[in-house]
């Protein structure tokens, strides 16, 4: 049996209890935070943005507006108004438009495309009407298999100013809001930082009022499966079987397979496969480790069964992976170094 993997360097041992998994999950995506800077638009106008492959958020610091989801035709407008705000995790398509929904003439938002101004002054869009100030960013995952329990997540996460399931969103928004009007010294820092946490408590916000009749993060609190999850990422390497982990939380194969499924979305062997292989690309690109030691350190005694599930996952060999990563890692650190753009 294998030992537990010390996959990571100068991390301490920690129980299997003791796992966050939410944490890891989002670790485990290499998240990163750019903040595109403040909107001021006023009215008529309608902002229209494409889909994207990373996850915008917007933040209302003044003003009101409504945000139409483009991917549904039976999506309701959502009401945004001072101090709210709002993360589309799935990067769906959408409109951002005027408190009256006036028939303006549509703006082509994009981030490339939009015109930016210097000396971190707001951008000026719109009409000459009641003007509605708005903070906008957005977090991207790095390529990585996609978790199940992010997987899960709406096309929309609306967090009202006066959200009482998640008192410390009370202090991070007014906190992000006022960094974004005076800037100062470590504002980058500081705001990536910020805009971090409401991710964080977006992602405990829903699960507490709306993750209760859908699959993904409310798996994490049930008190079999969260113990199974922890397991898993306490020890990915470990030979664990449907059988050995329904053992381990005091439940039957069948129940538990049923369950889990339920509440994760696909199956605990699934799950498992995806978790190692999210493992298995961190240590591919951030350690210098031969294919060999990778694979038993996420439970693949056989380097050519370990190539085979991680090329179907990622779409290419693990060699081939690597190369690519660290060809790419001074641009990416670059990028990183102009979070706030």
């Amino acid at each position: 049996m294998h030992t537990t993997p010390h996959f990571l360097s100068n991390r301490p041992e920690i129980q299997d209890s003791d796992v966050d998994v939410m944490s890891e999950v989002l670790d485990a995506v290499h998240l990163t935070t750019a903040i595109f800077g403040r909107l001021e638009v006023g009215a008529p106008w309608r902002l229209r943005v494409p889909e994207r492959s990373f996850l915008s958020f917007y933040v209302v610091s003044r003003g009101s507006a409504w945000l139409e989801l483009c991917d549904s035709e039976n999506a309701e407008p959502i009401p945004l108004s001072l101090g709210d705000a709002i993360i589309l995790p799935r990067g769906s398509a959408h409109e951002l438009r005027d408190v009256e929904r006036s028939d303006a003439v549509p703006f082509d938002f994009d981030y490339a495309a939009c015109p930016r101004s210097s000396n971190g002054q707001p951008i000026v869009l719109g009409g000459s009407g009641p003007v509605t100030s708005i903070v906008t960013g957005h977090f991207t995952f790095a390529a990585s298999p996609r978790n199940a329990l992010l997987g899960s997540l709406p096309s929309a996460i609306h967090l009202p100013a006066d959200a009482v399931a998640s008192p410390p969103l009370g202090a991070v928004v007014p906190l992000l809001l006022a960094e974004s009007a005076t800037p100062g010294p470590g504002s980058t820092i500081a705001l990536a930082r910020l805009a971090d946490l409401l991710l964080i408590h977006a992602l405990r916000y829903w699960r507490a009022t709306k993750g209760a009749d859908s699959c993904g993060l409310r798996a994490i609190a049930d008190p079999a499966i969260g113990n199974a999850l922890q397991l898993m990422h306490a020890r990915p390497a470990e030979p664990w079987t449907v059988a050995t982990l329904a053992s381990a939380v005091a439940m039957s194969r069948s129940a538990f397979a049923a369950r889990f499924a339920e509440l994760v979305g696909e199956s605990p062997l699934q799950y498992l496969t995806r978790w190692r292989m999210s493992i298995a690309a961190r240590l591919l690109e951030e350690e210098d480790l031969g294919i060999a030691t990778v694979a038993d350190r996420v439970g693949y005694a056989n380097p050519v069964a370990f190539t085979k599930a991680f090329t179907r996952m990622q779409g290419i060999g693990p060699g081939s992976f690597r190369r690519g990563k660290r060809a790419t890692a001074p641009e990416r650190e670059r990028e990183d170094r102009l979070r706030v753009v």
